[in-house]
């Protein structure tokens, strides 16, 4: 489908590989320059040589860049993998945090007032966020950078990275945080009315520890399988930071290569981002299987009928 929407899309591949140059060609030049880029050819022949060479390893040439799409990606994936890692861990780290103090405090002022700035938080687009930081500590109190991931020939100074990933991070926490905190509080909500909860409180048992010794295990399995579902999300937000931010990483290659017609390494980056969400809802089920014996027990018994 994005093979086919890519090609039948309004717009000039010709003018991402040559430029304004395409201007002054004649009418001849464009079509000797349309079939040596192999675009001559009706889509579905086009869409087979890609398969065909794609199995070989030969995922093609960036139109833009003017070499193979593979070394292009090689030179950024680590920069989209460190800012997306860093905003997802810390995501749920205090999505966790966040959703378990609100649980204890539930229907309290402190409570009250965290879902109304987190209903606020969530309905504020990301880049609107971004933009009012970077006026305020990049332009107003400059701070912090506001684009790029180093400055130019610190590319191995580490503090020079952690200045440059604030921002960017900043965000997409800030877009993210409340809406998998809500529902991470919501699932706690629930756990604590179950009858087991009421049992450890006639034992005496307070709230706090009832709450984290035995909610939180048994919630753990719902929150590893929301983490892996939200692996879209955060990389659809991590993409749209990185073109804010002039962040180069696989977002600003996937935004410029719709952008520019390059359709060699939209596929790729396609191809790459389905595979992190499909590898990433495999990892999430494998580990909920483990952590939860109720799982395995499930399936034995499914087994057995």
């Amino acid at each position: 489908m994005v093979f086919y929407m890519a090609r039948l899309s309004p717009g000039d591949p010709l003018r991402a590989y040559y430029g304004e140059t395409v201007e002054r060609m004649s009418t001849y030049e464009k079509e000797v320059a349309t079939k040596n880029l192999g675009l001559d050819k009706p889509i579905y022949i086009q869409y087979g040589k890609w398969i065909k060479n794609a199995c070989n390893g030969n995922f093609g040439m960036s139109f833009k860049y003017k070499e193979n799409v593979i070394n292009v990606i090689s030179d950024v994936w680590i920069n989209t993998f460190i800012l997306g890692g860093l905003g997802y861990i810390l995501t749920f780290l205090f999505a966790i945090l966040l959703g378990l103090f609100s649980a204890l405090n539930e229907d309290r002022l402190i409570d009250k007032i965290i879902c109304f700035i987190g209903n606020i938080s969530n309905c504020i687009p990301s880049f609107w966020v971004s933009l009012i930081l970077i006026l305020i500590f990049g332009v107003n109190l400059k701070l912090l950078p506001t684009s790029g991931a180093y400055s130019i020939g610190a590319e191995g100074d580490l503090f020079d990275r952690i200045k440059h990933l604030i921002l960017p991070i900043t965000v997409l926490i800030i877009s993210h945080l409340w809406y998998y905190t809500y529902i991470i509080r919501n699932k706690i909500l629930e756990e604590i009315r179950e009858d087991y909860v009421t049992l450890c409180k006639a034992k005496g048992l307070t709230k706090k520890i009832i709450l984290i010794k035995h909610c939180i295990r048994n919630v753990m399995p719902s929150i590893i399988s929301i983490m892996a579902i939200s692996v879209p999300h955060i990389i659809g937000g991590t993409y749209v930071v990185e073109k804010v931010f002039s962040y180069p990483g696989l977002g600003t290659l996937s935004l410029e290569s719709a952008q520019y017609h390059d359709y060699n390494m939209l596929l790729i980056l396609c191809l790459i981002t389905g595979a992190l969400v499909i590898l990433s809802n495999m990892i999430g089920q494998w580990i909920s299987f483990n952590i939860d014996p109720r799982m395995k027990y499930r399936g034995k018994l499914e087994d057995e009928i």
